[in-house]
């Protein structure tokens, strides 16, 4: 399912975005992220080894919820799977993100020895709320 120009306008901005995965145990994982779109996919950025890296891993299937920073009571809902991971220019990609979401340098919380890797998410089904 290709993006709408709505659902890629809102991954440029500031949205804030949840991610969901599945543990090995088939409870939800849910984490507040920063999210990003190539215009095919959504982005997100995170750490070789996190939960949710190793849930993907295992099932790629995810949900995202992303609010819109206009008007927080209005979201979309996108489900699909990570089709790709990639570690290339996702230290690069971590820092544009930051930049867009606190105007600044990443923190780099946990030091800069993380490894960071990008899952593009291919979106399956995608609806709009509020």
């Amino acid at each position: 399912m290709p993006l709408t120009d709505d659902i890629t306008a809102l991954l440029k901005r500031r949205a804030i975005c949840y991610l969901a995965t599945t543990m090995p145990d088939g409870s939800p994982q849910l984490t507040l992220t920063w999210a990003d779109t190539d215009g095919e996919h959504v982005l997100i950025n995170t750490v070789v080894g996190h939960q949710k890296t190793r849930n993907v891993e295992r099932d790629p299937r995810v949900s995202v919820a992303l609010s819109d920073p206009s008007d927080p009571t209005r979201y979309t809902q996108i489900r699909g799977s990570v089709v790709e991971t990639t570690t290339e220019g996702a230290a690069e990609h971590i820092e544009e993100l930051s930049q867009r979401y606190t105007g600044g340098p990443y923190a780099w919380w946990g030091g800069r020895d993380q490894q960071r890797i990008i899952l593009k998410i291919a979106p399956r089904k995608a609806a709009v709320s509020g």
